[in-house]
């Protein structure tokens, strides 16, 4: 097979019985054991339209020697169809050099024009009329650190977890706060837009996004991206004299305090009406995008029943886009749906979280 070549066949277009000779990027592997005790190896191969699972039946072990996970690699076999989905039946795997190709064909970006996210954050900096929040804001996004915020995913595979995706998410919250703050004047409109664009700011580092599958740093599953971002808000605000003690406090407040309850992560509670919104907005953004990127993936032009989603507990009625009917089957029952998950009954339902 040929190191050095273009992607050219997309998992989005598989169908039966395909024959494939082309890139992918392996998202999980495992080298098991069949009934009969012959070795085979597990993969999941992604590019940034999907994943596919996928199966080497022969030379499991040489094969399982060739890859890793993260890596991209050329892959020979056939598309088969087993229990109603799609899986690589591998005859042939090698490694490329990864310097060869373009890795923006194989991990999850954001659909959003990059420039033109980049130049919506500079309008929303430049909106800001406190010059002690303008100013702090316009140091943090800037040089390597803006490059970084604006690859960086918002999460490792609830919402917006892509690249850009945190920019994505970061300017659909402040634009929902700018229409909220129109209603309701009595809020601080510049606090609550600085605390929308940095809310998430300390995700650039408690996720690694050099590959995928996007993964946390050590940094980020010992401190966590709310205290790590107020570290580094306040790091950059001793560079601002305009910007005073009490008003650097209730921006950190925001920051600290937007995942809403000491149960999701965050060592304070909302106290102020721009964080008791903000997270609020945050959280509304999250679902709305996993719900979104749940419909798409829902064939024929009606409302179909989504599989039970445990971030949320319930199943989600949810319209098709732009794909064939399929026969409809019933959903299965919650508690069938939840298991192996064991459930107390003697402790109170709580909303999930999806940060």
């Amino acid at each position: 097979m040929n190191r050095e070549r273009r992607k050219t066949v997309s998992i989005a277009d598989l169908k039966e019985g395909q024959q494939i000779n082309d890139l992918f990027l392996v998202s999980k592997k495992n080298l098991a054991e069949t009934k009969s005790g012959n070795p085979y190896l597990a993969l999941t191969l992604m590019d940034r339209t999907g994943e596919i699972e996928a199966r080497a039946w022969d030379n499991a072990a040489r094969l399982d020697a060739l890859t890793e996970v993260g890596r991209i690699v050329a892959v020979e076999g056939q598309v088969k169809a087993f229990r109603d989905q799609l899986q690589l039946n591998i005859t042939g795997l090698q490694g490329v050099n990864e310097k060869a190709v373009d890795l923006a064909h194989f991990m999850p970006a954001s659909r959003r024009d990059p420039g033109e996210m980049r130049a919506e954050l500079a309008f929303l900096i430049s909106s800001v009329s406190d010059p002690g929040l303008r100013q702090l804001l316009a140091g943090i996004f800037r040089g390597q650190l803006l490059e970084e915020f604006c690859q960086a995913p918002a999460a490792k595979m609830m919402h917006h977890a892509c690249l850009g995706g945190l920019l994505e998410h970061t300017l659909s919250v402040a634009g929902l706060a700018l229409i909220i703050s129109e209603h309701y004047p009595r809020l601080d409109r510049d606090l609550l837009l600085a605390g929308s664009l940095l809310h998430d700011l300390g995700k650039v580092r408690e996720f690694s996004y050099a590959s995928v599958p996007f993964d946390y740093t050590d940094q980020g599953r010992l401190i966590g991206h709310l205290v790590l971002g107020a570290e580094m808000a306040r790091r950059e605000a001793e560079k601002v004299p305009e910007l005073t003690p009490e008003r650097l406090d209730r921006l950190l407040h925001l920051i600290l305090s937007h995942h809403g309850r000491y149960e999701f992560g965050s060592p304070c509670l909302p106290m102020t009406s721009e964080a008791i919104l903000l997270h609020h907005l945050d959280d509304i953004d999250a679902k709305m995008e996993l719900i979104d990127r749940l419909s798409e993936q829902v064939e024929g032009e009606g409302y179909r029943w989504s599989d039970y989603q445990r971030s949320l507990e319930r199943f989600l009625f949810l319209k098709g886009r732009n794909s064939a009917p399929r026969q409809q089957t019933e959903p299965e029952t919650e508690q069938e749906a939840r298991e192996p998950e064991k459930k107390n009954p003697d402790k109170p339902a709580r909303q999930p979280t999806l940060f």
